[in-house]
């Protein structure tokens, strides 16, 4: 592992990894150091994802108040190092100050913790995120805060120019803003939104939680606890901000030694107060404990579940996902039609697939449409009907070269990202549940072991009258196919952490839906 402290020193190092593999997926975890299980969570999702994972390490002055904990702000450089090379991270950004924003704005002699006095805002060139963002929640009581934040992480991006950056959603506010900023900048990375960790006690993790005694931590936990009366709430079928935040106001009004700041419902992505939750609702809220200023939250979701089904090549997940769709009562998201969807529209229009930009250019101003009902399946493409067209040989013999293409990936992503709104669905493929919906009520990791997969694909090229290849040949092309699909840059194959694994060597179709339909009735409830 590398410790990097100046720019120059960080930018030879990522020209020497893009240098010796031009496609090499990046991994930015920035942090402001004080490294506790949140952070090594986010690292790990990016060592899962990335082949290169590097951690910013840098107290940003540009965020704290005149009257917020710059100073005291526990910095531990040689402890945040030795967790982050246990963690597997590769290179660790730790710069100081006068690095960061170059010897103008601040004393060549300053020290990090004397460096916020020098900093004029003035002299440095800002992001300004929307106002309507910065303004509620947290931005009442901490004006400037999400400026500098803003500020900090566009410099790191622009430095780094990772493949994907790391966010806790802990900060949710921040979250959401970085996520605007990103857009809004068309910056050329995926913002990745990592679930909050907990202490045993449900307390959110946080650097701050070592101001606390143990005793204050103790009683912060009545913000945990007024989140989870809030979602009981919700769960009873009231969607509404007054109860949601009746709900959690009481709670906390019960542990008097915790001063509540604000309990706010709010949209998830825009920030703009909900009077009723619709899709999804954030419920955030803020809090002192003794001198110690904490947050929390939780997304509250009004939708039907969604059952996210992964697995290798071959291991029959179209087949399971649509009967369990109908077993469930829910619809099927069959991905596979999307990419025949746009191979068909490639085909039409004369557009190579091998030119990649050609084909993104024409994907960015087509449409689709779907009806999901199994019984009346319906697939539209700039208004035109192609159900059965997607299904022609022609097609068939194209889509996995469409597939392989990054702006066909990234498109069709958003899409199935769009069908699962409002749930009620099962969809399949390699990374449903690692990557489109991460927040699945239920993941299925669908497997069987490669001489059993291979035995099935046998027996379906005998049916077809296709059988010219040996099993052994067979086994060798799964293999290698599965090797293949779980190293690829884009999209690899590999089991969520909250998956279930079906192990299917022994199991028939029936017996496959019988198993995801019990687990769906003893984690979500009653088939819909």
């Amino acid at each position: 592992m590398r410790l990097f402290t100046s720019i120059a020193a960080l930018r030879c190092y990522l020209n020497s990894q893009k240098s010796a593999a031009p496609h090499v997926t990046v991994g930015l975890v920035p942090t402001m150091g004080a490294l506790h299980a949140g952070h090594l969570s986010l690292i790990q999702r990016a060592r899962q994802d990335n082949a290169r994972v590097l951690v910013s390490i840098f107290v940003n002055p540009l965020q704290f108040g005149p009257t917020e904990d710059f100073q005291d702000y526990p910095r531990n450089l040689e402890r945040d190092r030795l967790l982050c090379e246990q963690a597997g991270v590769d290179a660790i950004f730790a710069p100081p100050a006068t690095e960061m924003f170059g010897n103008p704005a601040v004393d060549p002699a300053a020290t990090d913790k004397t460096a916020q006095t020098q900093i004029q805002l003035s002299s440095l060139t800002q992001v300004v995120p929307p106002p309507a963002m910065t303004s509620v929640l947290c931005g009442k009581s901490r004006p400037g805060h999400f400026q500098g934040v803003a500020t900090i992480v566009t410099k790191l991006l622009s430095l780094v120019q990772p493949t994907k950056a790391y966010f806790g959603q802990k900060d949710a506010q921040q979250l959401a803003i970085i996520r605007q900023l990103a857009g809004d900048f068309n910056l050329p990375v995926e913002i990745v939104a990592c679930p909050i960790v907990r202490e045993e006690s449900g307390l959110a993790m946080s650097s701050r939680n070592q101001y606390l005694t143990t005793e204050q931590k103790q009683q912060a936990c009545a913000l945990y606890r007024a989140l989870e009366q809030a979602s009981k709430t919700f769960a009873s079928g009231d969607r509404t901000w007054a109860a949601a935040l009746a709900a959690a106001r009481a709670e906390v009004a019960g542990e008097p030694e915790v001063k509540l700041e604000y309990a706010e419902l709010v949209d998830p992505d825009t920030l703009m107060p909900l009077e009723v939750v619709e899709t999804a609702g954030l419920l955030a809220v803020a809090a002192r404990v003794g001198s110690t200023r904490l947050i929390d939250n939780i997304i509250l979701r009004n939708r039907r579940p969604i059952v996210a089904i992964d697995g290798p090549a071959g291991a029959g997940k179209s087949t399971v996902t649509r009967q369990a769709a109908k077993a469930l009562g829910l619809f099927y998201l069959d991905t596979g039609a999307m990419y025949r969807a746009l191979t068909w529209l490639a085909l039409k229009t004369n557009t190579p697939m091998s030119d990649e930009c050609a084909i993104a250019e024409l994907i960015s101003y087509s449409y689709l449409e779907y009806n999901l009902d199994p019984a009346s399946f319906m697939l539209k493409i700039n208004g035109e009907d192609i159900t059965e067209a997607i299904r022609s040989l022609e097609v068939t013999s194209r889509v996995s070269e469409m597939a392989a293409i990054p702006a066909v990936r990234q498109f069709l992503v958003d899409e199935q990202r769009r069908c699962g709104t409002k749930g009620g669905i099962v969809a399949e493929g390699r990374d449903i549940g690692t990557n489109v919906f991460p927040d699945a009520e239920l993941k299925i990791y669908l497997t069987a072991s490669v001489q059993e997969r291979s035995r099935r694909r046998m027996l379906e090229l005998k049916d077809a009258d296709r059988a010219n290849i040996s099993l052994a040949q067979l086994e060798q092309d799964i293999a290698l196919r599965d090797s293949k699909d779980s190293t690829r840059l884009i999209a690899p194959l590999r089991k969520a952490a909250d998956a279930v694994e079906i192990q299917t060597d022994n199991l028939t179709v029936d017996e496959v839906i019988d198993r995801i339909v019990g687990l769906y009735q003893e984690r979500i409830g009653p088939k819909s």
